[in-house]
């Protein structure tokens, strides 16, 4: 077994050296070191819900829900509070335990505050984990959101200090920074990650790693994301991502965070079965559940437990408090998509 220990002092070339490893050799060290803190053969299950959509005044190249670009998205308002709570009870019947909530926002406005608080503690009185993201917050919103309830905000860092100017204009990476550091003083989780196939080197996704795993405590969910290209946003004809250097991208992420859960998250669509096995076995143990990100499409439900069903996972159970009887309806689903006639051998 490799010994870990939790770091945040890492340099540029111990982390290039990681990428530059034999491929079995990284996926050794990561599957090691993720063993010594987790359950190998669990996944946190999560759904993610867009709770307004679309005409978002930042200029994010990557994103079909900015305002600056023509992709044929409706524009949506804030989802009634309601309508949200049944989508969080909808996710929790199908074996979600955290239910993430994003609003195409630079940043959350005092009309919609009040909404947006209620919408937290409705789904937290599901027995859900919550989750937002909102865009920057301001300390005061931050500490209203951790009074309601929240229990992690997403703000992604995206990509390396460096490269991110080539892909927005309207946020500086100060901020993003400024906003996960309200976050953490607020007693809030993080969540923050990155994305892969916008034109970056290997230093940059080496420069987003050092980031994430150099802040004074590393982010508690830590989601790679493949680019999802989308007609009408500049990054739509980016070359695809090699499958083996994004399996490299989790592993890393598995070995200089160790205690960080690392989230499978956009592109998981265009990844096929064999893919995602490796994803698991280099360190990946969370997932989105269901057949949305936000406006991208995602593996549907049913496909990913016979997934889990062929390979051994089962969902991990809630951090505190886990509803021992969901967890068992849970698994007994797993048992009869196992025993279904829609099971399949690997064989």
């Amino acid at each position: 077994m490799i010994a870990s220990v939790t770091r945040h002092d890492w340099t540029p070339a111990e982390v290039l050296a990681l990428f530059k490893l034999p491929f079995n050799d990284l996926l050794f060290q990561a599957q090691s070191v993720h063993r010594q803190y987790f359950e190998p053969n669990r996944v946190q299950v999560s759904t993610l819900l867009s709770i307004k959509t679309g005409a978002c005044p930042e200029d994010c190249k990557y994103c079909p829900q900015s305002g600056h670009y023509n992709t044929g998205l409706d524009k949506e308002k804030l989802m009634e509070v309601e309508k949200v709570l049944q989508a969080a009870a909808d996710a929790k019947a199908i074996g979600s335990t955290r239910f993430c909530m994003g609003a195409a926002w630079k940043h959350p406005s005092a009309k919609d505050m009040p909404y947006v608080l209620k919408m937290v503690e409705g789904v937290k009185a599901l027995g859900l984990e919550t989750c937002m993201t909102l865009g920057k917050l301001t300390q005061e919103q931050t500490e209203a959101l951790a009074q309601a309830g929240l229990d992690y905000y997403n703000h992604n860092l995206d990509t390396s200090p460096e490269f991110y100017g080539n892909i927005i204009t309207t946020r500086t990476y100060s901020e993003r920074l400024q906003t996960l550091a309200y976050v953490r003083d607020a007693g809030m989780k993080i969540c923050s990650g990155g994305i892969l196939g916008m034109g970056e080197s290997v230093e940059d996704r080496a420069g987003l790693l050092i980031q994430l795993a150099n802040l004074p405590e590393h982010p508690e969910s830590v989601p790679i994301n493949m680019l999802v290209k989308v007609k009408g946003t500049p990054l739509a004809e980016e070359e695809d991502v090699d499958p083996f250097d994004f399996i490299r991208m989790l592993a890393v992420a598995r070995i200089m965070m160790p205690e960080s859960h690392v989230r499978l998250s956009a592109g998981r669509e265009q990844m096929n079965e064999q893919m995602q096995a490796l994803a698991f076995l280099a360190g990946a143990n969370s997932i989105f559940y269901g057949e949305k990100l936000l406006t991208t499409g995602n593996p549907q439900a049913d496909k990913d437990m016979r997934l889990f069903a062929r390979l051994g996972i089962q969902p991990e159970a809630r951090e505190e408090h886990a509803d021992e009887v969901h967890q068992a309806a849970i698994e007994q689903a797993l048992i009869e998509q196992r025993d279904s006639k829609l099971f399949y051998s690997a064989v």
